[in-house]
């Protein structure tokens, strides 16, 4: 995938830029992050999208999935591994919306946010981090 291919970037290239941006976070916020799974799919699946009240599969471009660190417990059953995930063509959506930004970025952007929902964080601390930049 290079800037100038005319064909949208896969689900791989997806994925590929997805380890990318992890693979650039600080050390100490990738170390946080732990064992979560980062997954790349096109749209969400129905379920998901009736579970936010959602009709329009490009209203959602990421998802934290699991329990936030802080909420664990470490001596109760095992649960499920902890999920990012992207989804592909909302992002490819914006990012040919907005035009102002580069795909890696708004990629970047999405799995920042949603592993900020891992760590416990809430959307309007994730913002406010995102302001202090």
């Amino acid at each position: 995938m290079t800037d100038t291919d005319p064909v949208a970037p896969s689900l791989d290239d997806f994925a590929r830029l997805a380890r990318r941006a992890f693979d650039a976070l600080p050390e100490p916020f990738r170390a946080a992050a732990g064992e979560v799974v980062i997954r790349v799919d096109d749209f969400p699946d129905d379920e998901t999208l009736a579970a936010f009240g959602m009709e329009d599969p490009f209203e959602l471009t990421g998802l934290y999935q699991g329990h936030p660190i802080g909420d664990r417990d470490a001596m109760g059953p095992a649960r499920e591994p902890s999920r990012v995930f992207l989804y592909r063509r909302p992002i490819l959506d914006e990012w040919c919306e907005r035009g102002d930004v580069g795909l890696y970025e708004i990629i970047a952007h999405v799995l920042i946010h949603e592993i900020g929902h891992h760590l416990g964080l809430d959307d309007d601390d994730i913002d406010a981090i995102e302001g202090a930049d």
